[in-house]
């Protein structure tokens, strides 16, 4: 990739991970780790890989992104504000009654919004339907979905995994933001579904393994990813929960709270500079 391109990716995704704070911070709540570690891969979704339309958000033919792991919503808002969908001020309505910016994704009110999530396991079915129907329908348009690792400990994840390695849904793109966290702990800890790359494999799925904040690493994976025919793909990416906050980072603590004005303004002093460097 073009260091001027990479750059470009990398002043987006700060910029929806400073959206993230501010929303979640307004908010008084919110998932803020899970929407950092994928900030750096919906930059590239939505700022290079996607055929999308902020002006025409139904387009017909657009590339579709499911985010399975509704609970990101701040991450996914963020991303749909920078790239024009609608003002970037208004993240500061998360969660409050008269926004249409919901605790998860709602695709009647939020404009760049393919499918309401938030159950966990689920959004990876209407990705696979999507898919699915594009192909009996002729449709070129590709689909994205976004699953948590702790989401994968859902059994719907793996019907779905079998029915798109089965159907050859060679249009459809998996990523899986393994943080190795989630809201109750560890991986391991918890219930670990690991390991991951394999049993996609065993399900038909080509597989691809990156490091998920680094966008040479994911350049490859996605064009990877659209050169396979025959089989989905899934991209696994390790990542960092609360990745460019550093008091966020790696703790589990932050999978579900708000930052006070106080850690507020740390965040977003710690952002600003990270961007300051990025467009000095």
């Amino acid at each position: 990739m073009e260091n001027s391109e990479k750059k470009r990716l990398q002043i987006a995704a700060c910029r929806i991970r400073m959206g993230v704070i501010e929303g979640v911070h307004a908010a008084k709540s919110g998932h803020p780790g899970g929407s950092l570690s994928i900030a750096d891969v919906l930059a590239y979704l939505y700022f290079h890989e996607m055929n999308i339309d902020p002006q025409n958000p139904h387009m017909p033919g657009r590339d579709r992104m499911i985010l399975s792991k509704g609970h990101t919503a701040p991450g996914l808002y963020s991303a749909l504000a920078n790239r024009g969908y609608f003002p970037v001020e208004h993240l500061k309505t998360l969660r409050k009654l008269d926004s249409d910016l919901e605790g998860h994704p709602d695709m009647k009110h939020t404009p760049g919004v393919d499918m309401s999530s938030g159950s966990l396991g689920q959004g990876i079915s209407v990705a696979t339907g999507a898919a699915l129907a594009a192909k009996l329908d002729g449709d070129a348009f590709r689909v994205y979905a976004i699953l948590g690792d702790g989401e994968l400990e859902e059994g719907q994840v793996w019907e779905a995994a079998m029915f798109a390695g089965h159907k050859k849904l060679d249009t459809l793109c998996a990523i899986v933001d393994n943080n190795n966290l989630q809201i109750d702990g560890t991986l391991d800890e918890v219930n670990s579904p690991c390991p991951i790359p394999e049993k996609f494999r065993a399900f038909n799925w080509h597989t691809i393994e990156v490091n998920g904040h680094d966008f040479d690493e994911l350049d490859a994976a996605f064009k990877e990813a659209r050169a396979t025919k025959g089989k989905p793909t899934t991209i696994i990416m390790t990542t960092t929960k609360g990745k460019g906050v550093s008091f966020m980072e790696n703790q589990v603590g932050w999978h579900g709270a708000a930052p006070n004005d106080e850690q507020y303004e740390v965040a977003m002093r710690e952002l600003n500079a990270a961007l300051a460097e990025l467009e000095g």
